[in-house]
């Protein structure tokens, strides 16, 4: 057997003699050095030999023995970047951080694709706090990073919805290589995928304010963190850096899409047609800008341009479910036979997404649905249902454990001792409910008079709601609402002036009343009263099949993810009428009901009613709610606009045999869905 010192017989006795000790380096440094070692026996000088050799050392913690053979092999192969790399590396463990650098300088000088080198070099600029130096290594790093297997492996998973399989890869990286920023950003990007997980959110945040600390110019991580930051619903700080990257690259298409999202959020829906329509005119071929448009001409009640918008789309890629369905959702708009047709055709496609094929079956189920054909309908809605909660799973368990918590701690003692707690605002119309159960409509109607501003839904409860919960870092810290108990009356005030500030970008015309339709906060009516006790709250129920089965064909954008399952539908409308029957008992009178059904029956009667709950005085242009020119943005937004027609009650009638599911789950809230103080 040959020695291991032994002269290497061939240039691939060598290569493959060399390729051990490389092998060795990250799993066994210190008998990496050792073969090393023996190479150079037999062959001395040989320059991968001694590189490897410094490599070693270096990770055996001896960085100063490297530099001794890393220093005159960079000098004798004064043209290859590595051991210009490792030497700097070396110098910087040993404190020369300005050598450090000149060498690290030397290796992308060398070749400027070393992205290794380069991320290096901005981790030493950061640590010297040369911002500016860091910063433009940082983007020549971004330049080529997507070259490097390690991240080219995670953009692979990515690419193929292997979410944890990428995550797990990223992370792994991320421990050995924390600044890497193109990895930060793809990380976030993972966690940014899985809907209704604000730990997940709050992540991504910290990881692409940590990539935007390290890199100011990085504008992809700062369009992602705005696009995050969006997400959470703090759409002036979007905008912010927005307009951050539109200074730089003004011309930016995706910047300007992005503007144009966070300015609907904003109610500022003339200047974001303006965007769209300006991104249309440079290039007519944008399929997502056309739906994108339609979305918001409807918003405004631009029907028939809304209308031609998703049409343009939808002949553009006749594959992109979204405009299919959007044009369904046009409640009082019925598919053509050839949109019908051609929907049909793309679902036999094998190469269809979960997305579009989503979108295409809710878009069949309700042009069935207009067509009678009810059977079928119900079908197409079963299966768009079906994989959106694939892909979107429910846990119905931390409703109900909320619904416990919020009884054990709300109670009539509680607010009894809280009553001058709060701010003493009057300006908030609270409408919630369950979404589909007629809230646009109440929305609508309150809005028509000239002392109320309707906005949009508005998620400022809720982030105030998750603030209280996430806020607490110990084991034994309360949580929300359980932290609600131990704020005082400043504390719990602050809150208070804190929505009101919060919600003034929203406020346009500069009425006494503005309304915060938003009807997941039937969950935080406790937190509600006890910032801002004056605040009106309007509860609005609907039957449950007729609202049940609403939701079922309904397709949200985000969230709502109970809504695909007709059995979580029912465990979900019988767990907000419980909370709601709670909050009847402990503050009596504190919240009015409207019951649709009423409403659509008697509409003159119950308008009435519902102003004077809210102190205002009747106004008939609350009957004439559909002469409105105010901007929806709900699914509804066309049915408020019209009449009320009282012919839809007993629409659901028509899905009765498929709702059994629903109505296990429901029992007699079927019957006794509408007790209440005011309607038993």
């Amino acid at each position: 057997m040959k020695s291991p010192s032994a002269k290497p017989q061939s240039g691939e006795d060598l290569q493959a003699r060399l390729s051990l000790v490389e092998r060795l380096l990250s799993s066994d440094p210190a008998q990496a050095d050792a073969q090393a070692a023996e190479l150079l026996l037999a062959v001395p000088g040989q320059p991968m030999a001694l590189l490897f050799q410094g490599i070693a050392r270096r990770l055996m913690g001896n960085p100063a023995s490297a530099i001794e053979i890393l220093r005159p092999l960079c000098e004798s192969w004064p043209d290859a970047p590595l051991p210009h790399l490792q030497l700097g590396l070396c110098l910087r463990e040993t404190g020369d951080n300005e050598a450090a650098v000149q060498s690290m300088r030397r290796a992308v000088a060398i070749n400027s694709d070393f992205s290794d080198a380069w991320l290096a070099l901005a981790d030493l600029l950061t640590a010297m706090a040369d911002t500016a130096g860091a910063d433009e290594a940082f983007g020549m790093y971004i330049r080529h990073s997507m070259r490097e297997p390690r991240l080219l492996e995670a953009a692979a998973a990515l690419r193929e919805n292997r979410n944890g399989e990428a995550e797990s890869l990223l992370r792994n990286h991320l421990d050995l290589h924390p600044n890497d920023i193109a990895a930060l950003c793809m990380l976030a990007d993972v966690l940014d995928r899985v809907p209704d997980r604000h730990d997940r959110l709050d992540e991504a945040e910290a990881l692409l304010k940590r990539c935007l600390e390290l890199a100011p110019s990085y504008a992809r991580a700062r369009h992602n963190y705005a696009v995050v930051v969006l997400r959470q619903n703090r759409a002036p700080a979007a905008l912010k850096e927005t307009d951050r990257l539109l200074a730089d690259e003004p011309k930016n298409p995706d910047f300007r899409k992005l503007k144009a999202a966070i300015l609907v959020r904003l109610r500022e829906y003339e200047e974001s047609i303006r965007i769209c329509e300006g991104l249309l005119d440079e290039n007519p071929n944008q399929p997502t800008v056309w739906t994108s448009l339609g979305h918001m001409l409807k918003s405004i009640g631009r029907r028939e341009d809304c209308v031609e918008a998703y049409r343009k789309a939808i002949a553009l890629a006749p594959h992109f479910g979204e405009p299919y369905w959007s044009l369904a959702n046009l409640k009082t708009f019925q598919i053509a036979d050839p949109e019908l047709e051609s929907m049909r055709v793309q679902l036999e496609k094998r190469d269809l997404g979960d997305e579009d094929g989503t979108h295409f079956h809710f878009a069949i189920g309700k042009a069935l649905e207009d067509r009678g054909e009810f059977a079928e309908s119900f079908r197409h809605y079963a299966e768009a249902n079906r994989l959106r909660l694939k892909n979107n799973p429910y846990n119905a368990d931390e409703l109900t454990d909320h619904l416990r918590r919020c009884i054990a701690l709300f109670t009539a003692e509680l607010f009894a001792d809280r009553g001058s707690c709060g701010a003493s605002a009057t300006d908030p119309i609270f409408i919630l409910g369950l979404p589909r159960s007629g809230s646009t409509l109440v929305e609508q109607i309150l809005s028509s008079h000239s002392a109320v501003e309707g906005t949009m839904e508005l998620p400022d409860i809720a982030a105030i709601a998750k603030s209280l919960d996430t806020s607490k870092s110990g084991p034994d810290e309360s949580k929300y609402p359980e932290a609600l108990a131990n704020m005082g009356q400043d504390a719990l005030r602050e809150l208070g002036h804190s929505y009101i500030e919060q919600t003034r970008v929203q406020r346009k015309l500069g009425t006494p009343f503005f309304i915060d339709k938003m009807p997941n906060n039937f969950a935080h009516v406790g937190l509600i009263h006890l910032i801002l006790p004056n605040a009106r709250i309007v509860d609005v129920r609907r039957h449950p099949l007729a609202c049940g089965l609403s939701l079922f064909k309904e397709h949200f954008a985000r969230a709502q993810n109970f809504s695909y399952s007709l059995e979580e539908i029912g465990r979900y409308y019988r767990t907000y009428v419980e909370l709601m029957a709670h909050f009847d008992a402990v503050l009596p009178g504190r919240v009015h009901r409207v019951i649709y059904e009423s409403l659509v029956n008697d509409t003159e009667v119950e308008v009435r009613r519902l102003l004077e709950s809210c102190g205002l005085p009747f106004e008939e242009s609350c009957l004439n709610f559909y002469e409105n020119k105010r901007a929806v943005s709900t699914a509804s937004s066309e049915q408020v606009r019209t009449p009320i027609f009282r012919k839809g009650l007993d629409h659901w009638r028509h899905y009765e045999p498929w709702l059994d599911p629903l109505k296990a789950q429901l029992g007699s809230l079927v019957e006794t869905y509408a007790a209440s103080p005011e309607h038993s």
